[in-house]
Order: structure tokens, then C-alpha cells, then sequence
């Protein structure tokens, strides 16, 4: 019998980009989202279980949070992103807003728990001292960001920044995570080989896939809204090395 270190919440959970990479990292992992079309993607991420619900809902049931060692949770982004600049305020209105809603209950659990959503238009940040992670981080060949909130007293210490020259590496720092960006991105839809991927939800459906390592999701929608697992298995290093400071303290 399998003994896990670790029994994950995953919350509005999708198809499981996250929770592969958890699962590799020897967590027991159980998902909810509110959309019953996850089931099947999400169990051919290698995760445990599904459950159909309303993560708000879920939040509010201490009796079952207490199962748990850890919560990731992924919200909805849209309502975050920079595409409601142009957006009028009936269509703002359409896209739910669940981070700060979250925050609250998830503080009062008490447990470590992550955050994860995009880099939000301006006025629109709900994550506290969030980090940004990019996948330019882990040697991979895209600049896709993710903002990150760790709460319940753990810490998360992204990649440090490579050095740079600035007398032979005019390479301009990006603003939201910090390290350079040496290779143009193509346009989303129009990928050529030489420059890094767009992972927008309009590009080719092979090279998204590729980037992303994700090879069990039918939908490029699905994959667009997903962190690739290796972020999975990055959240469950930094939790382990945590608990073992902890530990030690």
C-alpha cells in the first residue's frame, strides 16, 4: 500500500496541467471544478480523484478541507486579465472574481496553500506578494507568466535572475518577472521555428502542446488555460523543502 507525503485540494482544477506535475512529485491529489466536462482530462492527468462541485462551496466545508495537508487553487483568469481593458463593465461583469473570496477561507483553514492566476490589468490584482514565474525560468521555450501566492506560512523562492553584461547583453529585462528575454516570441496563431511559442489558446495545436508537455488534453483551450506540470512539480519541491526547514526549526 502507497503511503503519500502529501493529500492535495486541487480547486477549480481543469484539466490537470498542475496536478500531473504534483502526482509526479508523490502528492495524492483530488480536484474540484464546477465544469463536469474536467472529468476525464483531469483523471488522465494521473490525478486521484474528481469531484464536480463549486470550489467556493468546497472552501466553506471545514469538515472536508481537513482531509487535506495542501490546497492548490487556479480560479478563473479571465476576469483578471488584460483583455477587460477593452472590455465594457456588463462584460466585466460576465467573469467571476474568486481570489480575494478565497483568500479568507483558505487563511482560515490554515494550511499551506498556492494561488495561481495571470499577471493582472492594472487595478485588477487581487494575489498578495505574489511571485512570477515564466517558463524562460526552467529552460523552456516560452516567456509564459504566472503570479503565485503562497499562504499558510509557506514561502515560495523563485529561479534567481541569470547574471547578465550590460556592456555585451543589451537584452532588455521583462518588467513582471524579471530575467531577460533573449528570444522574440511569435505571434499567437503564426509560430515559426526559431522563436519561442505562444501559448495564447490561438496558436497551433502541436507546438502549444509541445511547450506546455502536456499530451493528454484534447482541447487547446484546455491547454491554454493550464500551467504546464513541470510548475506542478516546482510547487511540490518548494512545499517539500519547507516542511523539511520547518522541521528542522
Amino acid at each position: 500500500m502507497t503511503t503519500y507525503q502529501e493529500i492535495t485540494l486541487d480547486l477549480c482544477c481543469g484539466e490537470g496541467g498542475g496536478a500531473r506535475g504534483l502526482v509526479r512529485a508523490g502528492h495524492y491529489v483530488i480536484g474540484v471544478d464546477i465544469d463536469p466536462g474536467c472529468r476525464k482530462g483531469y483523471l488522465r492527468s494521473g490525478a486521484h480523484e474528481f469531484i464536480c462541485a463549486d470550489a467556493m462551496e468546497v472552501l466553506t466545508a471545514r469538515w472536508f478541507l481537513d482531509r487535506f495537508s495542501f490546497v492548490t487553487a487556479h480560479p478563473p483568469c479571465q476576469g483578471y486579465s488584460k483583455m477587460m481593458n477593452c472590455q465594457p463593465p456588463e462584460v466585466r461583469a460576465r467573469y467571476p472574481r474568486l481570489i480575494a473570496p478565497m483568500q479568507p477561507l483558505l487563511d482560515a483553514w490554515g494550511g499551506p496553500f498556492v494561488i495561481e492566476n495571470v499577471v493582472p490589468s492594472p487595478g485588477l490584482g487581487e494575489l498578495r506578494d505574489p511571485v512570477c514565474l515564466c517558463m524562460h525560468m526552467f529552460d523552456r521555450p516560452g516567456y509564459r507568466h504566472r503570479l503565485l501566492e503562497a499562504g499558510g506560512g509557506l514561502r515560495l523562492e523563485p529561479p534567481p535572475a541569470p547574471e547578465r553584461s550590460f556592456t555585451k547583453d543589451r537584452t532588455r529585462v521583462n518588467r513582471e518577472c524579471g530575467w531577460p528575454h533573449p528570444v522574440p516570441t511569435a505571434r499567437a496563431g503564426h509560430w515559426i521555428p526559431g522563436r519561442f511559442v505562444s501559448v495564447a489558446g490561438h496558436e497551433r495545436k502541436k507546438p502549444v502542446f509541445s511547450v506546455m508537455e502536456i499530451d493528454w488534453m484534447s482541447d487547446r483551450e484546455a491547454v491554454a488555460e493550464a500551467i504546464p506540470p513541470y510548475l506542478g512539480t516546482w510547487i511540490a519541491g518548494q512545499l517539500a523543502a519547507w516542511r523539511e526547514a520547518e522541521a528542522a526549526a
